[in-house]
């Protein structure tokens, strides 16, 4: 049994899953920021041209 906890305790392969998780995660929140401030902006261009062609 000590053997067993000894080696569940020295085990780091679920640390490297989540390490990937939260990198992953830090980036799907970046491009939702980057993707809404873009679409605001292109939401007035569209308008703009919109109008433009009335």
């Amino acid at each position: 049994m000590k053997a067993f906890l000894r080696t569940f305790a020295s085990d780091e392969c679920g640390a490297t899953a989540i390490e990937y998780g939260l990198i992953t995660a830090l980036i799907a929140v970046f491009l939702i920021g980057a993707l809404s401030a873009l679409g605001t902006g292109m939401s007035s261009e569209f308008a703009e041209v919109g109008s433009a062609l009335k």
